[in-house]
């Protein structure tokens, strides 16, 4: 997956700094610019991608406990005033009250279903649970036709390549299968394995979002 972005209006993922964490849609910043969200079972190392893409230990927080993002956290992206990546609350975390969940899933679900400027979803699962049955609640809350998804594949150190292979093509084939259109890659934090991809595709995401 190679980067074709050139324009002059190049992401600059280290620099992305906290903007905000809201508990309510209605605390979310003008419903402008570009989003880019981030979404993925509370186990499966959201947080870690996210660091990893933006070449920082601790702009997302990882806790040893799941669980951890609890609201809406937003990142702005230089150079544009209005690029924002999107940090969503992990889902499927047992040890909260069924109220707290209630709550995690109406965000998620309002947030995907009604934000206009989300451009793409990028959807991380643990490589060796991938597409389980809350990943695909969440693709039904995805609008019909609406915003790009990417499936990123996570803990790939933790298998060895041949596994990893497979497990790629299998979440592609049920993906196909769901109708789901969708692009895929592996990715470990740890190895720093699949960055440059995932850098590459987002920035691409991100001049389209934007009319570059």
């Amino acid at each position: 997956m190679a980067n074709t972005h050139t324009d002059h209006m190049e992401p600059r993922f280290r620099e992305a700094a906290f903007l905000r964490g809201v508990a309510r849609l209605a605390q979310l910043p003008e419903d402008r610019g570009v989003e880019i969200a981030f979404a993925g079972r509370s186990n499966a190392g959201k947080s870690s991608a996210l660091n990893a893409l933006c070449g920082r230990r601790a702009l997302a927080r990882v806790g040893r406990t799941p669980g951890r993002t609890q609201e809406i956290n937003l990142f702005s992206l230089p150079p544009a005033e209005d690029w924002r990546l999107v940090d969503l609350p992990g889902y499927g975390y047992a040890k909260v009250s069924a109220q707290q969940r209630a709550h995690w899933d109406r965000l998620l679900g309002e947030y995907l279903s009604s934000r206009q400027c989300l451009a793409g979803l990028v959807l991380i699962m643990d490589i060796r649970r991938p597409l389980t049955e809350l990943d695909r609640q969440l693709l039904d809350w995805l609008p019909p036709g609406g915003c790009r998804l990417h499936c990123v594949l996570t803990k790939a150190d933790k298998v060895s390549r041949q596994e990893a292979d497979r497990q790629l093509h299998a979440a592609r084939r049920e993906l196909e299968a769901l109708g789901v259109d969708a692009t895929l890659q592996t990715f470990s934090s740890l190895k720093n394995q699949g960055v440059d991809d995932l850098r590459g595709l987002l920035a691409d995401w991100l001049g389209a979002g934007s009319g570059a």
